[in-house]
């Protein structure tokens, strides 16, 4: 059903039909937000959260200068 889709043509109309809807100037502010996004969406698949492991980095500092004074 969907042998065909990736195929050159196709991308070419694809990305000829985003840039109408979306117009030059806001295609690549949408690609990057997409990309940001998807980075975030399998960050929180695996159960990586950035402010959990900064906090972490935060108490194993604070932990570790106790311990040697």
């Amino acid at each position: 059903m969907f042998e065909g889709l990736l195929s050159p043509v196709h991308l070419i109309v694809i990305f000829a039909v985003a840039m109408l809807i979306f117009g030059p100037k806001r295609l690549p502010d949408l690609g990057r937000s997409l990309g940001s996004g998807l980075k975030e969406f399998k960050a929180g698949l695996d159960g990586k959260d950035d402010k959990d492991e900064a906090a972490r980095k935060l108490e194993e500092k604070s932990g570790d200068s106790s311990h040697t004074s």
